[in-house]
């Protein structure tokens, strides 16, 4: 099955992307490496108070669709993916709050969801005092690309 099929599947349809709010760029590429910027929910709000944590990891798996409409943009398709390799997961937590992992979940879940095997990554789940724009979750991701489709490749 390749990975469109996999969205099908799983009823994701791929977001249309903004413009970044500011001089950077949504992907960057460098050899077989594409490092994804952070992303953020449309939400605003701290997790701990206004958002509990698997409310918060509903916005990091959209996060996720809103990455994968990146990676789509990026590379044309999809199945190029070879591997998810880092995750970086912020969230905007009260100082009390420590399930920070939990929410990163819900990115990581996806990944591993639609990418198999492929989608297992190196992560970090930090706290933070605050995000852009008062967002709950921000997440950058790092992964390596394959030169070509190979469909036929472990799909987990």
């Amino acid at each position: 099955m390749n990975i469109q099929s996999r969205l099908e599947s799983l009823g994701i349809e791929l977001p249309d992307l903004a413009t970044p709010p500011g001089n950077f760029v949504q992907y960057v590429q460098s050899g077989n490496l594409l490092y994804l910027s952070g992303a953020g929910p449309r939400a605003s709000g701290k997790v701990g108070s206004k958002f509990s944590a698997e409310e918060a990891a509903g916005h990091a798996r959209e996060i996720a669709i809103q990455h994968l409409a990146v990676i789509h943009l990026a590379l044309g398709s999809l199945d190029r993916v070879a591997q998810i390799v880092k995750v970086f997961g912020m969230v905007n937590a009260e100082p009390d709050f420590q399930e920070h992992p939990k929410v990163i979940n819900g990115y990581s879940d996806l990944m591993v969801e639609v990418f198999g095997d492929r989608g297992r990554h190196a992560r970090s789940a930090v706290g933070m005092g605050s995000l852009p724009f008062g967002i709950p979750v921000e997440v950058e991701t790092i992964l390596e690309v394959s030169a070509r489709e190979d469909s036929d490749a472990d799909q987990g």
